[in-house]
């Protein structure tokens, strides 16, 4: 197909307007939507992301706002179809069509309009492995960062979360700075403090979807009983610390509450807890997932075969989850009850999610 082809699908061409904006072209006419963007992978332009999905990255006009927010369409807006397509060397590859799955927007300072700056396509029907791959040429495999922290779980759990923590992310400074710790009058644990240094370069370790809280803001529980140092994303639930005028223990058990009810003992103390709470929020928190719901044990223990657990009691005592890793990846199996398990996968970059490729899992979201 050439770009004639593909604009006619637009409409009228002589009312069509094309608007470039980074790697991608978007065509707007009376009866449709065109969306050209280049082929390759890469996290900071428009592309097609997974065999299901493709990204624009802004910011957009406000003419393609207006097209593809749905907080802005007009009701016939709605029934106009998108067609998606890659530029490669030799034209262009018609994807399919699709509709808008997510639409983010943002006001830039000194401004009241707001800005498309992210959407995510879904494609009606997902490509095939040899399609995907020539719209998205696979990238060669990276130096992955090592295993070499999951060696150390078993004895020095300090060590296992340093080597984690610093071979996962990458530093945000390197300007020195204050432990925030040193202006905080609560006599907090050792590995407490340790990860508070851990996380002054790399301030996405104290979490994306959950988070432990700056050590400025831990705080007493209502009673006076409990150092609150962690919560759940939207307030749910926290972790604890008992507190006590005789200071704290050198690796004291950590409490898990959820509002009004009484608390539950995490099954491993905090120093394993922190590296339990650091894999879930890697994963959490990656570039590249993958999510299935709805699991046998049968299939759980097929996906992990190739894995490495990690050697810990489980994590959340709400719903029993456990971690598996390999070269930048970690993926946790949550128990749901009822024979049912669920997992989520985090990936320093997309080939680490090689592992899983093949695995006889319906996925709902695969970004290898």
């Amino acid at each position: 197909m050439n770009d004639v082809q593909a604009c006619a699908l637009s409409g009228d061409k002589t009312a069509a307007e094309s608007l470039t904006f980074g790697s991608a072209t978007v065509v707007i006419g009376d009866t449709g939507t065109v969306i050209i963007v280049e082929a390759g992978d890469a996290l900071d332009r428009s592309s097609v992301w997974n065999a299901k999905e493709v990204r624009l990255i802004g910011p957009a006009p406000t003419p393609v706002k207006e097209r593809l927010a749905p907080w802005t369409w007009a009701a016939d807006d709605t029934k106009l179809p998108l067609h998606l397509m890659a530029r490669v060397p030799e034209g262009l590859v018609y994807l399919g069509t699709g509709t808008v799955a997510q639409a983010q927007t943002t006001v830039s300072p000194g401004h009241v309009e707001r800005i498309l700056t992210h959407c995510t396509l879904r494609l009606d029907t997902p490509l095939s492995k040899s399609d995907l791959d020539r719209v998205r040429p696979p990238l060669p495999r990276p130096d992955l960062p090592s295993l070499q922290w999951l060696g150390h779980v078993s004895g020095d759990r300090a060590a296992a979360l340093e080597q984690f923590i610093t071979g996962w992310y990458r530093p945000a400074s390197e300007s020195p700075e204050q432990p925030p710790e040193r202006s905080h009058a609560v006599d907090l644990p050792d590995g407490l403090r340790r990860f508070y240094r851990l996380a002054q370069h790399r301030p996405r370790s104290l979490g994306v979807q959950n988070r432990i809280l700056p050590a400025s803001k831990c705080r007493t529980d209502y009673n006076g009983e409990m150092l609150v140092f962690g919560e759940e994303n939207q307030g749910g639930f926290f972790w604890s610390l008992l507190w006590t005028l005789e200071g704290p223990q050198t690796d004291p058990t950590v409490w898990f509450c959820e509002y009004d009810e009484p608390p539950i003992a995490e099954q491993e103390p905090l120093s394993g807890f922190l590296i339990q709470f650091s894999l879930f929020e890697a994963a959490m928190g990656a570039d590249y997932t993958a999510l299935s719901a709805l699991l046998t044990a049968q299939q759980v223990e097929l996906l992990t075969e190739r894995l490495h657990p990690v050697p810990l009691r489980p994590f959340w005592p709400s719903v029993p989850t456990r971690f598996y890793v390999a070269l930048g990846l970690v993926l946790h199996i949550t128990d749901e009850g009822d024979d049912s398990f669920s997992t989520w996968a985090g990936a320093t970059h997309r080939r680490a999610l090689d592992p899983l490729a093949d695995a006889a899992v319906e996925w709902t979201h695969f970004d290898g």
